[in-house]
């Protein structure tokens, strides 16, 4: 039988972790971080060519730090969907597709409050485009991203997806023509990311929420996002995170995360400048101004936030870059 070699070349992606909400700005504020050790925090995503032969069919392969929290076949796999999806919008456009192996390196918890699912759908899509010689642009890409996360979520919103792809601190418009805005970072701020290892899915955390806020709550929730924002391209720093605070979904979350009241009181006492629940939990996170109250705040929650030897401390930077290529 005969075969054919591929005229297509391999790809990898990484895609970053990320905080929704970031307290101040439910489901329109959203911020990629990086470990300043230098390790990737986030999902890989391979996608391989296949020598064709007759009937040729892809593949898909899961494996990763985290891959055992996921089911293993490839229909239950939300990067499956994605080359799906992907191959659809393609074919759309008459352009040829191939058969591919597509891999996930599944590194971060599945609904950990870092944008797991984002991961995900954000490296899957763009190691596709570049695979295929980027048909699309970032706009129709981050589209494509958009409703991808809506299966998984149950709702439109680009909060994790935004900052995982593009980097940096991205604030979400209600707009067709441009979905975010980069918002100018605190460059010297360190982020102290706490993974407990407890289950919190997005879809019941959000069930927690009320249907309707009061009009006192809406005009604080206003204030501090719009106040942060200029506070972000004014740098001022001591502004921007006095207001960094959570009007809308911490009040309902926060007795889903382990002692997160007292570890919240804690931390402001160890001299954050800030503390919340990254996306809906459990991971929390503090932002503080020296690495020496980082790292202080580290080793606290090492011994007293995680629940299991799967949870996890690390201490990040704003990631400016987003998704990129290995």
């Amino acid at each position: 039988m005969s075969k054919q070699k591929s005229e297509y070349a391999a790809v990898k992606v990484f895609a970053p972790v990320s905080i929704g909400n970031v307290s101040v700005g439910f489901d329109s504020l959203g911020l990629a971080l990086s470990p300043i050790d230098g390790q990737l925090l986030g999902d890989i995503v391979e996608i391989e060519p296949i020598v064709i032969e007759k009937n040729t069919k892809s593949t898909f392969e899961l494996c990763g730090d985290f891959a055992d929290r996921l089911p293993s076949d490839k229909e239950s796999n939300i990067v499956w969907h994605v080359l799906e999806a992907f191959e659809t919008e393609l074919l759309k456009r008459q352009i040829h597709t191939t058969a591919v192996k597509i891999s996930l390196h599944k590194n971060i918890p599945v609904c950990s409050g870092l944008g797991s699912s984002a991961c995900s759908i954000v490296a899957a899509f763009v190691a596709l485009n570049r695979f295929y010689g980027e048909p699309f642009g970032d706009h129709e890409l981050l589209m494509l991203m958009g409703r991808a996360e809506t299966k998984i979520s149950g709702s439109l919103h680009y909060d994790n997806i935004a900052p995982c792809f593009l980097g940096g601190m991205q604030l979400m418009l209600n707009n067709q023509d441009q979905a975010t805005l980069s918002l100018p970072l605190f460059n010297d701020v360190y982020w102290v990311l706490a993974y407990p290892d407890v289950m919190i899915s997005t879809q019941s955390a959000r069930v927690l929420l009320p249907p309707n806020y009061d009009r006192s709550t809406l005009i604080r929730f206003g204030q501090n996002l719009a106040g942060f924002v200029a506070a972000s391209y004014r740098q001022d720093q001591k502004l921007a995170f006095n207001l960094l605070k959570d009007e809308i979904a911490e009040p309902y979350r926060s007795e889903l995360l382990p002692n997160f009241t007292s570890t919240k009181s804690q931390l402001q006492k160890m001299d954050s400048l800030a503390v919340g629940i990254s996306g809906s939990g459990p991971t929390l996170f503090s932002a503080c101004d020296n690495l020496q109250a980082a790292q202080a705040q580290a080793t606290w929650l090492e011994k007293n936030y995680l629940q299991t030897e799967q949870g996890f401390v690390t201490i990040c930077q704003a990631d400016s870059v987003g998704t990129r290529s290995l």
